[in-house]
């Protein structure tokens, strides 16, 4: 384990993206993105990605210089073609189309299609918090998920994020993938050679396994709740869901036709859409009711929930976003620790371009 502070961090990763050909503005967008998942200890999405997104390019799949264009809307909603740009840079002008149109009519909803992946999406949902507005994102991705009684992966990891802004107290910030484990935790352990805990995978027969490398041998992401006694027919329909808004409402590929985030397995056949799709929400406070009252009312709720009596071996209750803000001020402060295997795949990537710096 080494620890870079994120300046470092910063610096090299800007660089990286500027070799592929990115515009100073997007490089600086996308880096920034990226670096906000290791800040939050996010870091199945962070710089560990970074090679992927290189290996896209490289395959000819990512294209660095796109040209994202609203290609449809109303007041209220728009479809974005992003041009098979880089997710860090597309998602984050879609939301802001959302956040215009919500400034204009009270609401904003955009989908995506043609795009790769796009980080964090809480990254994008919080961007609306500074303009006194809910902000909603989420992705359709890669199928690695088997839907419940499935042995076939249908889905992808399909996150949802939902920021909702207080006053006193810090927003609400709810991130979380609609499987039980993101297939980047799934990464990490791979990285250590660490077994997987019992409910995060199964094996080809559809049996539980704790083999980390397990969907390279037919095996499958389980959706959040693991089986249908713990309620995975829950996780099942929330990732379907995500799939249906993200690409579906949009014109990108689903289910099974998401293109895959690695760029060693071959794209699927007979694709129904264009790239991965994203779906994202503004929503104006005030167009439903008064901002400040509408957040007295949050640091009320956001208090008496902190402030619920914890069970035996706890010290408190956790508001979502919580431990992500708690990590965010410990990583400035401190560096951001990455682990060797991931600092020898990022300096291999800089010998790609003759960058060095770590």
């Amino acid at each position: 384990m080494q620890v870079f502070s994120y300046e470092q961090l910063y610096r090299f990763t800007k660089s990286v993206f500027i070799a592929i050909g990115c515009n100073e503005a997007d490089a600086v967008l996308a880096t920034e993105v990226l670096l906000s998942a290791d800040l939050r200890g996010i870091d199945s999405h962070g710089v560990a990605r970074l090679s992927g997104y290189v290996r896209l390019w490289q395959a000819k799949r990512i294209n660095a210089k796109p040209n994202i264009a609203v290609i449809h809307e109303t007041p209220s909603t728009a479809v974005i073609d992003g041009d098979a740009g880089l997710g860090l840079v597309v998602a984050p002008f879609a939301m802001q189309v959302a956040i215009d149109k919500a400034k204009q009519v009270g609401t904003g909803w955009v989908s995506v299609q043609n795009s790769n992946h796009f980080g964090i999406a809480g990254y994008h949902a919080m961007m609306a918090l500074k303009e006194d507005m809910i902000g909603i994102s989420m992705t359709n991705a890669s199928a690695l998920v088997a839907p419940t009684f499935s042995i076939e992966k249908m889905l992808g990891t399909n996150p949802i994020a939902v920021a909702i802004p207080a006053g006193n107290q810090p927003p609400f910030v709810a991130d979380f993938a609609t499987t039980t484990a993101a297939n980047g935790k799934l990464e990490i352990l791979q990285r250590k050679n660490a077994e997987a805990p019992i409910g995060w995978v199964q094996d080809e027969n559809g049996n539980s396994s704790t083999d980390a490398n397990i969907l390279k041998k037919k095996g499958a992401l389980l959706p959040l709740g693991t089986d249908r006694e713990h309620g995975s027919h829950k996780g099942y329909a929330l990732g379907s869901i995500v799939d249906i808004f993200s690409a579906i409402l949009s014109g990108a590929s689903y289910g099974p036709w998401a293109p895959p985030f690695p760029a060693y397995i071959p794209m699927p056949e007979n694709m129904p859409g264009k790239g991965l799709g994203h779906f994202f929400g503004a929503m104006r406070i005030d167009a439903f009711r008064p901002a400040n009252d509408f957040k007295a009312h949050m640091d009320q709720w956001i208090e008496r929930f902190s402030n619920s009596t914890p069970a035996e071996g706890h010290d408190k209750v956790l508001i979502p976003g919580d431990p992500e803000r708690e990590m965010e001020l410990i990583r400035k402060k401190e560096g951001i620790p990455i682990i060797d295997s991931v600092v020898e795949d990022l300096k291999n990537t800089g010998a790609i371009f003759d960058i060095t710096g770590l």
